[in-house]
């Protein structure tokens, strides 16, 4: 699956910090009511077509996981929770 990506070439803006602080939070939210409401809410909003511009090194890690995928280097979800327990378990 080929798609088009667009570059802006400059250091992380303000909006990009901002976007991967929420994304970072998100990611430790596990209350399905609260991201029940939270999908509800940005789902309504005006988003529009804006156009996403991710960094440098946003596409290189696309590339890279393109190439992972080329070169047959994936597991399944199972094996990566799996071993996220098993790494959980030796700290």
């Amino acid at each position: 699956m080929k798609s088009t990506i667009f570059v802006e070439r400059n250091v992380m803006t303000a909006t990009d910090n901002i976007r991967n602080s929420i994304i970072d939070k998100l990611l430790t939210i596990s209350n399905k009511d609260y991201l029940t409401a939270l999908y509800q809410l940005v789902d309504k909003s005006a988003v529009g077509n804006d156009m996403v511009k991710l960094s440098e090194e946003q596409i290189l890690m696309l590339n890279m996981s393109d190439e992972d995928i080329k070169n047959n280097r994936i597991i399944s979800q199972d094996e990566l929770d799996q071993k996220d327990l098993e790494w959980l378990k030796s700290l």
